[in-house]
């Protein structure tokens, strides 16, 4: 499998997706988007206060991070974009311009709290981590990408799927 010009890392907060993206994007050469940073004001105002999104605020959110990956594709053969991409229709939202690699980080809702408990000066409070549970769509089967365990080492993991997409 050649690698994918987009790559989102999905998950609930607290997944990691930050820290693998980042090394998925090193290790690949590719671009690399954060997704939190082109939240707007008040989405992260919002959040800050411990409401989640409705998906009338994720649209613009989404559609900011489409214009993104097109804009980093024009400087580099790949980007990595860290986004929760929630539901389905998010994932579709994404792939309005094209075919987009989804990579799910799983993990389970104590220890992503645990993880959120533990993280400083991160808008994202634990207190929505139950709805960010309630709001996830699993990537389906007809869906490009695949499912990590979010507790398996980040490095070890990028390693199998950079072997995978032949990147070594």
């Amino acid at each position: 499998m050649a690698i994918p010009e987009k790559i989102v890392v999905m998950g609930v907060s607290g997944a990691g997706k930050s820290t693998f993206g980042r090394v998925l994007a090193a290790r690949l050469g590719a671009a690399w988007i954060e997704g939190d940073e082109l939240h707007p004001p008040s989405n992260i105002a919002a959040m800050s206060q411990g409401r989640a999104l409705t998906d009338a605020r994720r649209a613009p959110w989404l559609a900011r991070i489409g214009q993104e990956m097109e804009r980093a594709l024009e400087n580099s053969g790949t980007v990595v974009v860290a986004c929760s991409a929630l539901k389905r229709r998010y994932r579709d939202q994404l792939r309005t311009q094209g075919p987009v690699y989804f990579i799910e980080l799983d993990l389970d809702q104590a220890r992503a709290t645990a993880r959120l408990h533990a993280r400083a000066g991160h808008f994202m409070p634990e207190s929505l981590v139950q709805s960010q549970f309630a709001t996830l769509e699993p990537l389906q089967k007809d869906e490009w990408g695949c499912r990590l365990s979010a507790t398996e080492s980040v490095e070890n993991s990028v390693f199998q799927l950079t072997e995978r997409f032949g990147a070594l």
